[in-house]
């Protein structure tokens, strides 16, 4: 079997339960965990809270004292995971998953867009956020999907594209 076979046949097409599924795997979460690369290619791996609007975009406010911002602001090309805790799973190699392949870019301060997004945020998340929001060294961030993969198990992956994010689009905290 060659390498692009192999790649070929790891992946199953989604049904529409499949995807439904998915939505409520990721409407479980409160944040995500993210990878980033610096523009001299160090990688770094973090978590963040998140909230989700109707364009089917993560949205994450960050400070600027954090590595990922940085990398978000030099390399906006993010990769976004969802994932199964550890007590919740009987399999430690089979954990279910949720990943995305995102491009990044900062929404504007004081946008409109922006006001909304960190009304959003205080909703979500309580009163942290008006401690948060006045600080200046805090970018919001718009965590744009492009493609993505739910792994519910062992041999049990799902490429997520085009329609299926779209599904997804319904999933999110409005």
């Amino acid at each position: 079997m060659t390498a692009s076979d192999d790649s070929a046949n790891r992946f199953q097409t989604p049904s529409e339960p499949i995807v439904a599924e998915a939505g409520e795997f990721l409407a479980g979460f409160r944040s995500l965990l993210m990878a980033t690369v610096s523009a001299e290619g160090v990688p770094d791996a973090s978590y963040a809270p998140f909230v989700r609007m109707d364009d089917n975009a993560f949205y994450v406010n960050l400070s600027e004292l954090s590595t990922h911002t940085g990398n978000l602001g030099s390399t906006p090309r993010v990769s976004v995971m969802f994932l199964q805790a550890e007590q919740d799973t009987k399999q430690m190699f089979a954990r279910k998953r949720l990943s995305f392949d995102a491009d990044a870019e900062i929404v504007p301060r004081d946008s409109s867009h922006w006001r909304q997004v960190m009304a959003h945020f205080a909703n979500k998340f309580g009163d942290v956020i008006d401690l948060i929001r006045p600080l200046q060294d805090f970018k919001l961030f718009r965590l744009q999907p492009r493609s993505g993969v739910y792994v519910r198990g062992f041999a049990q992956a799902f490429p997520l594209r085009d329609g299926d994010l779209e599904q997804l689009r319904r999933v999110n905290d409005l």
